[in-house]
């Protein structure tokens, strides 16, 4: 068996993820989109948490079209707070609307998110070589930067952590620790 980061567990679900998902490097605005909003509904809970209600989120908020989840009103936070699929915390909810509107007039403003987001990475990756989970901090200068920008552009639920969160899921570094075998697959050293 291939050895792993330590967070992953044997929940099949979570191994999957972190095989297959965490730390590739995402290029698509409605992933990163996605990604985003998750990661702010994840705040205070655990990721396998958000992992078992992902889907749910999909259908709840239209795949994610962020020009569809800005158009939401007060009918359909009630919809989604009554959603026991979903996270049903009113100011989470809230705010995966208000960043929909706010990733529109971003990416009006400014062109493709993506394009935006990998500009503070010079396109690629930040190839990380930690030797233990507990090295991994939990924000860096990047992330506070990344989330000064995101809170200037109207962004919420969008801390230094869970940006730094969010740059781990979404590929912008490698935080495999150098014993995982997805560090080395995801250009690691």
């Amino acid at each position: 068996m291939p050895e792993r980061c330590d967070w992953s567990t044997s929940d099949p679900l979570y191994l999957a993820y972190h095989d297959d998902e965490w730390g590739v490097p995402i290029h698509d605005d409605r992933s990163l989109f996605e990604l985003l909003v998750l990661e702010g509904a994840q705040a205070g809970l655990a990721w396998i948490t958000i992992l078992r209600k992902r889907d749910r989120y999909r259908s709840a908020f239209d795949g994610f079209d962020p020009a569809r989840a800005a158009a939401f009103d007060d009918a359909d936070v009630a919809r989604l707070l009554a959603d026991p699929g979903i996270v049903r915390n009113r100011a989470k909810i809230s705010s995966a609307i208000g960043n929909a509107r706010a990733y529109l007039r971003l990416t009006d403003a400014l062109g493709p998110f993506e394009a935006w987001l990998w500009s503070f990475f010079d396109g690629r990756p930040t190839q990380n070589a930690w030797h233990s989970v507990a090295e991994v901090p939990a924000e860096t200068d990047a992330s506070r930067a990344l989330s000064r920008e995101l809170r200037r552009h109207g962004f919420s639920f969008v801390g230094p952590t869970i940006v730094y969160a969010f740059m781990q899921s979404a590929g912008l570094v490698n935080d495999h620790v150098v014993t995982c075998f997805r560090n080395r697959e995801l250009g690691g050293a």
